[in-house]
Formats: structure tokens, C-alpha cells, sequence
């Protein structure tokens, strides 16, 4: 279960690299943009900001994500982004930090490739970091026997590397621009990492523990996490977080 309000304790943070995907978008008068993976809508607007006479259809699969869309006055809908299908006349999808809870997405980007008309483009970013130390940790965590048999929230190579990416979209045909940036991400307060994981990757985790289990477990990762990332004497803690981004324009 998604939690709007914890996803959103870093919104500056998680909003950034939507921005920077959307700035190599270059559709100019779009029929119709897309959100695909929406979340609580609070980035949605800036699709309707950029193209104001495009129509602007928000779609995720929690349910919980889309009250939270809706609240804000952005008209979601529930969907699974694997059977999403794009409308005639969509011409921008973004995908933000989605794909990489779809293993073998590759597959599904080469679908949309085909179904999107000529001159449509399709912009996807997914978080890189499955070797930084604090993925890595988490999986040493889950290793012990009192925490074995819990919900492993880790997908071991379903995300590519740009190379991967840009080979999977130039194989369509399409004009593709594809990078990494690692954000340098400035946080504060006792767990700030372990805050930031709670609303995204521990999700299965904490669903799967009653309140004291998850105190516990908190209480174990947050010290790993310490270790991994220490403070500054400020109490600036800086959290390395590398991000893959792929814009490819359909082209045949």
C-alpha cells in the first residue's frame, strides 16, 4: 500500500528529476500528455503548465495514489501501466519512477514504441541505485534469519543502464537522447535515508510487520543506514542518488 503523505515528506527531492525529463521533451502542441504512474498527482500540473491545450490523462495503480490525485484536482484514473494502451491521439507519455517495479519492462517500452503514432514521444526515468550502499544493506537486513521469509522489495536487474536503454529505443527506429545524473541529495533530521526508503522501496516490508515488528526493523536499518551515511558535523547528511533517463521521439 502506497502512503501519499510519506512519499511526499521529500516532494522538492522526488520532483526534480521529473522536471529535468520533461525539459528534453520537445513536443510543441501536443493533443494529448500522459502521466503514467501518476502518484499523488503533484507533478501532473506541470504537464497542463507546459502544454495548456493539450488534453492531460493521469493513470496509477494505487488506489490510494489516485484519491490523493484527485484531491488535487487532477482527473486520475486506476490502471496497471502493463496494459495501458495510449489514446489516438497521444502524443507525450511521461513514466516517472515506475518502471522499475515492472520486471522485463523493456519488452513493454518496445510495446508502447509501436502503438504510439508517428512524431509521439516517450519519456521515462527509474531510480539506478540497486548497488548503492543503501539497497545493498537492506538486502544483507532481509538475510537474517529474523527477518528472513519477509517481502524482498529489491528487483536485481530490472532496471538497464543508459547503454541498455538507448539500444532498446534505437532498435525501434525512434530519435533517442538518453543519460544518468546521480543527485546529490541534501537531507536532515536523525534517519533522513531511512525516512526517504520508507515511502518508496520498504513499503513491502512494512506491510508485512505488525507496529512493533516495524519499530524493530526500523530501529536495526536506521543504524546500518547511519553507518552508510553519516552526518556532518552540521547534521547535513548527503545521499548519492543516481537516476536513469531515456526520451525517445517515435519516428517511421
Amino acid at each position: 500500500m502506497w502512503d501519499p503523505d510519506s512519499y511526499l515528506a521529500f516532494g522538492d527531492l522526488r520532483a526534480r528529476p521529473f522536471s529535468d525529463l520533461l525539459a528534453r521533451v520537445g513536443a510543441r502542441e501536443p493533443r494529448r500528455a500522459v502521466d503514467l504512474g501518476c502518484g499523488p498527482g503533484t507533478l501532473t500540473p506541470l504537464l497542463a503548465r507546459r502544454w495548456p491545450d493539450a488534453a492531460v490523462e493521469a493513470v496509477d495503480s494505487s488506489t490510494e495514489m489516485v484519491a490523493a490525485a484527485r484531491e488535487r484536482g487532477v482527473v486520475a484514473t486506476i490502471g496497471d501501466v502493463r496494459s495501458w494502451v495510449p489514446a489516438p491521439d497521444t502524443d507525450v507519455v511521461v513514466c516517472n519512477a515506475v518502471l522499475q517495479w515492472v520486471p522485463g519492462h523493456g519488452e513493454l517500452l518496445g510495446r508502447w514504441m509501436t502503438e504510439l503514432r508517428a512524431g509521439a514521444w516517450l519519456a521515462v526515468q527509474v531510480p539506478g541505485n540497486d548497488t548503492a550502499p543503501s539497497h545493498t544493506e537492506l538486502q544483507r537486513l532481509l538475510a537474517q534469519p529474523r527477518w528472513r521469509g519477509l517481502p524482498d522489495p529489491g528487483l536485481p536487474g530490472a532496471v538497464l543502464d543508459p547503454a541498455g536503454y538507448a539500444a532498446l529505443l534505437a532498435d525501434t527506429g525512434a530519435e533517442v537522447d538518453v543519460w544518468e545524473t546521480t543527485y546529490l541529495q541534501r537531507m536532515t533530521g536523525r534517519d533522513p535515508v531511512l525516512d526517504w526508503l520508507s515511502g518508496s522501496v520498504l513499503r513491502p516490508v512494512r506491510s508485512a510487520l505488525s507496529a512493533a515488528e516495524w519499530a524493530e526493523f526500523r530501529s536495526e536499518f536506521a543504524a546500518r543506514l547511519r553507518a552508510a551515511y553519516p552526518a556532518d558535523d552540521d547534521g547535513v547528511t548527503w545521499f548519492p542518488f543516481r537516476r536513469v533517463f531515456a526520451v525517445a521521439r517515435v519516428v517511421r
